[in-house]
Parts: structure tokens; sequence; C-alpha cells
């Protein structure tokens, strides 16, 4: 996506956001809301299998081909967010938003859609199938939301999706396919879940600005409902030998950078588990994988540098309904995960810049919103607590309120 056409279309979400907010009506599912967890509260083995090393994480190796020192080097900013998870509340919110006649999520992340659509790679994390004709709809615990919030989801910025979560089978295969092509009928890129088997072992490759960037997504599980006998490959389910060969296969397939999305992690719990932390490092050693980007949880866990690379444990909700009793507000919070990807002299690329925009959702309107220290310090704090809850020498980022520019502090 051009960056004029980012910025019109941010142009146009901020009028509706106006609009939108002149006529909202509070829209509350006390029911819903108290619901807690969607999946067991711990999570199934990760197949790490190996001890936390305590050696230094590697680079990329040096790349074949010589590097002009001379030659500008290339670059690219990523934006990656949270759950899209789209309860019964949430849904009937996005009709009133319609004013009857479909329905329409843009005016709930209007306010942050400027942060997601400069980003030159904009990832969302689709939580649950969509129905492609908005028929036999349906909310927790067996989700199918209304084919609009992958429309409207485009519309702001977003070029991808991760789509291997504890829902993905909500719906069965039929649901599951039925996803993939609203995303492709959206112009918007997938990972994670797959119709056939050929495209099951075909890696998901951006071009961003002329950088080749593969995406992988996967799953802890898909909450006991068996992937078809036939279609074993339908969704990725963690695997470490797994990951690390679909990496390998992103590079070799000519990916210069890759990212990991993975469903992971205890519900409601900010620190990461052993199992997290172990994951992570094994598969950040190796030099096919660049960034690990965490879901799940409902809250928002550490980033943290290991070594040379970062991982997200645990980037929030983005737009829900969740709550718990435990956590009634934190699982409101979430964070824009900012991204700067440069290359390096040996022509290899590295996250030189990481920083974070804390997010709310504010449950009357469904409105995500940023979460600053003047409008909302208690999600702000808690946010930035959970970020830096692994200390300093994990990672020092800061949070930030706006587009990331390469270079910038």
């Amino acid at each position: 996506m051009t960056r004029g056409r980012r910025l019109l279309i941010v142009a146009g979400l901020v009028a509706a956001l106006v609009s939108v907010l002149a006529a909202a009506n509070v829209i509350v599912d006390g029911d819903e809301r108290a619901r807690t967890a969607m999946s067991p509260g711990t999570t199934e083995p990760l197949g790490a299998g190996s001890p936390i090393p305590d050696r230094p994480i590697p680079d990329r190796p040096a790349a074949s081909v010589t590097i002009d020192p001379d030659r500008p080097r290339r670059s690219f900013t990523l934006a990656a967010t949270g759950d899209f998870l789209i309860h019964t509340p949430v849904q009937r919110r996005a009709a009133a938003n319609a004013g009857g006649s479909g329905y329409s999520f843009s005016p709930m992340f209007a306010e942050v859609a400027p942060i997601i659509a400069t980003a030159d790679l904009a990832l969302c994390h689709m939580e649950t199938p969509v129905s492609p004709d908005n028929t036999s709809l349906s909310g927790y615990p067996l989700f199918n939301v209304p084919r609009e919030i992958v429309v409207d989801a485009a519309a702001a910025g977003y070029d991808g999706c991760s789509t291997a979560s504890n829902h993905s089978l909500d719906k069965g295969a039929t649901g599951l396919a039925a996803t993939l092509e609203v995303l492709d009928q959206a112009g918007l890129q997938h990972a994670g879940t797959a119709r056939s088997a050929l495209e099951a072992v075909t890696p998901t490759i951006y071009d961003v600005e002329g950088v080749k960037v593969g995406h992988l997504s996967f799953t802890y599980g898909t909450n006991g409902i068996p992937q078809p006998a036939d279609r074993p490959w339908s969704v990725n389910v963690i695997d470490a030998p797994k990951i690390l060969a679909d990496a390998a296969a992103a590079t070799q397939g000519g990916a210069e950078f890759v990212i990991v999305s993975l469903q992971w992690g205890n519900e409601y719990q900010s620190d990461p588990t052993p199992d997290q932390q172990t994951l992570a490092r094994q598969l950040l050693a190796s030099a096919d994988v660049d960034l690990i980007v965490g879901s799940h949880v409902h809250v928002v866990q550490p980033i943290e540098r290991v070594g040379t690379k970062y991982v997200a444990y645990g980037v929030g909700n983005f737009l829900s309904n969740q709550g718990a009793p435990s956590t009634p507000t934190a699982s409101q919070d979430g964070l824009i995960l900012q991204v700067g990807v440069q290359e390096q002299p040996d022509g290899s690329f590295a996250a030189t810049q990481v920083a974070f925009t804390p997010t709310w959702v504010d449950r009357s309107t469904y409105l995500v919103t940023m979460a600053t220290p003047q409008t909302n310090p208690a999600s702000y704090d808690r946010t930035a607590t959970a970020v830096g809850r692994l200390g300093p020498l994990a990672f020092d980022g800061q949070p930030t309120f706006a587009p990331l520019t390469l270079g910038s502090p």
C-alpha cells in the first residue's frame, strides 16, 4: 500500500470517527463481559524441548554478496497489534455504527489508524472465523464474525494477519476456508491456516519497501477441536522443529527478515511462562527467525531483547469485549508494537528500533483509544509496567503515540 493511499485512508477514518462519536450509544452485555478464559488457563506443551541457552544469540550469517558501502541501505517499519476478538456486544456496536445496514468497525480504531496506516507493514491477529455473507453470526464460545472486520481492517491500513488461533476451527474446515477467502478478497495476506496442503507449505512473504519479509503464525491448540483427519495441516500448532523448518523455508523462498506470530502463554498473566521464554530463545537462536510477536493471554506481557533480537511475549487485546473477574480492566489493555528494521553492512536485516503505543478499549463504544498518561493513566501504567517487567536490561524501549520514524530517538 502506498503512503499516499494510507494517508487518504487515515483522513477518511478520522472523519468517520467524528461523526460516530456524536451519535455513540452505550451497549453493554454484562454476561459476556464477565466471562473468563476462552481456552484453558495453561498452555499445551510448546514442544521447545531444550533448556534456555546461556550462549549469545547469533546474527544471521553474512550475505553471500558484497554490499556496496555507498549504496543506501534498505529499511522498513512494522506495526503489529493483538487480538481482533469480536464478541457479540462488539458486533452490536458495529451494527449500530452502520445505521442498520451491515456493520462498521472503522470508527472503533480510527484514533489509532494513523499509526497502523503509516507503517510500511502492518499485521493484525484475526482470532476468529469470519462469515463471508454475515449469516450464522455468533460470539463466544464458537465465533463467527461479520466480514466487515476484515474489510475495515484493510481500510485502516493493515497488510495482513496471523490466523492460527485456538478459535481457528470454531466453524470447522468450511469456516476456516471462508475466513481466508474473505481475507483474500480484501487484499490481506495471511499466515497460520491453510485450505490446501500446498498452501500450508507455501511461505507468506511480503515485499516491503524492496525487502522480502516472511510471516509465520502458530497457536498452542484449537480448544480441543481436532483438525480434520484429511486436513492435518489446516492449523499450524506450535512445535519448535516445525517452526524452525518453516522459517528456513521462508528464508529459502527469499525472505530477508522473518516474523513469527505465536498464540501462547497463560491467560491473564503478565509474566511469560518458562515455556514461552524457552521457546523464544530456541527460535531466536536460529538465523531464520528475527522477531516474535505473541498473543492469546488477553493482557500485555513484556518485550524482551534476546541477544540482538526481540520477542514481544503478548501485545494484549486490540478490539474485544474480553473480561475476567481477576482482570476486569487489564484485559482492555493492548499495544501497537512498532519496529524499525534496517539493512546491516553485511546485507542482513535487524530490528534496530522497538517502541510501543499503549491502547485501551472503551467498552461503552468499543473505541480503541491511545492510553496516555494524561487520558488514561491507569491503563498506561499497567502497559508500561508489563512491557518492562523483565527489567531495563531486557528492554529499554519507550512508549510513543505517533508513527515510528526510522532514525528517530
